[in-house]
């Protein structure tokens, strides 16, 4: 048999083991978002009326001047950027300093990742319960330290309730980001750090000038997984604020929730499915072009 054909061969195999992940692939992901968008061009509200009528294009004109749904566009932008930024800055700290050689290094390395395994859920009842203007630890913190005198309403004020549950998602997810930077500084050699010490480097500019460059790869990655599940938060905000106060953390996902379940407006919230998934696309199109890219500069500087 010859090289061709065992080649041949070895591919039509690799496709057989992966026909059945494919196939439920397909059911549970492709399915949904193709009936979504059927759904989005016909009128159904189940509040009103049964049948489904077509529409057409009307859900999406409706969006255009829906102020809600831009409102929570908003939100749910100022939220992805703010917990993104935050976990990746505080993340780069807390994979350089798990790469340090230490005693119990394993050890922390397990603690650091207990806040990313425990449910979001119920990571959102403690951290409604840490910032309730009653009797929540924050408070409790700054009546003791002197700097207030009666309780601030955290989750009750719409720019305080944003910074809230960006720091309840911060501490939830910089564990993931710190594991992929953390696995990327390990391949990093350590004979280009002592060879640009040589030269004169500092630290700092051996951090900018070879750990960032070769880092680059994970931070994309580490960014397109956290952009698209920042942008798709629902089960965080929903149990510590509901969207509230006056929809000031509503987000997308919250919103088209509301839309489906609460008002039986199927055809609508199938349109502001269609609308954020597209968008995620082409986010992750973008991210996708910058991976690229920045592995072939990775592959250049090693």
């Amino acid at each position: 048999m010859t090289h061709d054909a065992i080649r041949a061969r070895e591919q039509r195999t690799g496709w057989l083991l992966l026909l059945p992940a494919l196939i439920m692939l397909l059911l549970v992901f492709a399915y949904p978002i193709l009936r979504a968008f059927w759904l989005s061009f016909y009128t159904q509200n189940l509040g009103t009326q049964l049948n489904q009528v077509f529409s057409g294009f009307d859900n999406y004109g409706r969006m255009m001047g829906d102020g809600r749904f831009w409102q929570s566009m908003w939100n749910t932008t100022v939220f992805t950027f703010g917990s993104v930024l935050l976990e990746l800055i505080i993340g780069m700290g807390v994979a350089l300093v798990l790469n340090q050689a230490f005693r119990g290094r394993g050890i922390v390395r397990t603690i650091s990742l207990l806040p990313w395994a425990l449910p979001t859920a119920l990571m959102g009842l403690v951290w409604a319960w840490i910032f309730n203007d009653q009797y929540g630890v924050v408070n409790d913190i700054l009546r003791r330290l002197g700097i207030i005198e009666t309780g601030i309403s955290w989750l009750g004020n719409p720019t305080l309730a944003m910074i809230a549950v960006i720091l309840a998602d911060v501490w939830k997810t910089t564990p993931f980001i710190a594991l992929l930077l953390l696995a990327g500084l390990q391949s990093i050699s350590n004979d280009l750090y002592e060879a640009h010490s040589i030269d004169g480097a500092t630290p700092w500019q051996s951090f900018w000038r070879i750990t960032v460059p070769l880092l680059m790869p994970q931070i994309v990655i580490a960014l397109l997984f956290r952009f698209a599940q920042a942008f798709g938060i629902f089960d965080l905000i929903q149990v510590m604020t509901g969207g509230g106060p006056g929809g000031a953390t509503e987000t997308v996902s919250i919103y088209i929730y509301g839309t489906v379940m609460r008002y039986l407006d199927f055809g609508y919230g199938a349109a502001l499915v269609v609308v954020t998934f597209l968008i995620l696309v082409a986010a992750v199109a973008i991210a996708a072009y910058f991976l690229s890219r920045s592995r072939s500069h990775a592959a250049g500087a090693r």
